[in-house]
């Protein structure tokens, strides 16, 4: 019913109140005692958690989805559910943006003509520290 009086409020300034009511069937003082009604403690609330859910999600940098947006307003003291969340943060149109993983690039993207082959390779050296050739875009380490 809510959807109904939600639709004569809106179009109020291009069509008559009266005769909204009458085409979409409601009464005038259902729509006078809705526009009139204080907010449900339920939409109260989820007003709040949807500034703390923007805050949390804000102060991510836009990389929490609604698991880690529950769990952090959860440790926070918040007790609130992960399908709440989820709702809300659909309401609010708030996308997590999750950033690839870091991996190592050990080949130059495009043409591998571009790169010229100085010892034409020819590995073998007649003397030590004659040739010194490597490749060191990426060494797996024990430190990282």
């Amino acid at each position: 019913m809510s959807r109904k009086y939600e639709l004569v409020d809106a179009e109020k300034a291009n069509y008559p109140i009266t005769k909204m009511c009458e085409w979409i069937h409601v009464s005038r003082s259902g729509f006078h005692e809705w526009r009139d009604r204080a907010e449900s403690a339920t939409a109260q609330r989820q007003e709040r958690l949807k500034i703390l859910i923007r805050h949390v999600f804000t102060d991510s940098d836009g990389t929490y989805g609604y698991r880690r947006l529950h769990a952090q307003l959860v440790r926070m003291g918040v007790d609130v559910g992960d399908e709440l969340v989820r709702r809300l943060m659909r309401q609010l149109g708030l996308v997590a943006c999750q950033p690839r993983p870091w991996r190592p690039v050990t080949t130059v993207a495009g043409d591998a003509e571009a790169i010229p082959d100085l010892v034409r390779r020819d590995f073998s050296a007649a003397a030590p520290g004659t040739k010194l050739v490597g490749d060191i875009t990426y060494v797996r380490t024990w430190e990282g």
